[in-house]
């Protein structure tokens, strides 16, 4: 009778136990299994809305679009590698410029504020 209750409670410390057909090692692959049964389901899905799309003529017309933005684009007139360095740095520079002023307006504001609730 000792044995007994040193196993079941020995049993009950370590985790959780499995009764009937859950022991079954396939029965323990639910993760897995739920998994691939979810990717089936998006892969019909996405194929179902590509298939539309396809029937519709949307993937032409955005293919069309693609193409015609890519032409435009060569069009275009890049600026050199010195050119945008050059405005990049002009840029941070703005930026810290300003951030410092915001600072000090700040400072100065708050300072103002509290002198006059004092």
């Amino acid at each position: 009778m000792a044995e007994w209750s040193i196993a079941a409670v020995l049993k009950t410390a370590v985790g959780k136990t499995h009764r009937g057909f859950e022991s079954l090692p396939l029965r323990q692959l639910t993760f897995v299994t739920n998994f691939y049964i979810q990717l089936l389901i998006w892969a019909a899905v996405v194929g179902t809305v590509f298939g539309l799309l396809w029937k519709y003529g949307y993937l032409a017309r955005f293919a069309k679009y693609v193409e015609d933005t890519r032409d435009e684009l060569k069009k275009c007139s890049w600026p050199s590698r010195d050119e945008l360095r050059d405005t990049t740095v002009l840029v941070l520079c703005t930026i810290g410029i300003l951030a410092v002023f915001l600072l000090v307006v700040d400072a100065v504001l708050l300072k103002g504020i509290r002198f006059l609730i004092e």
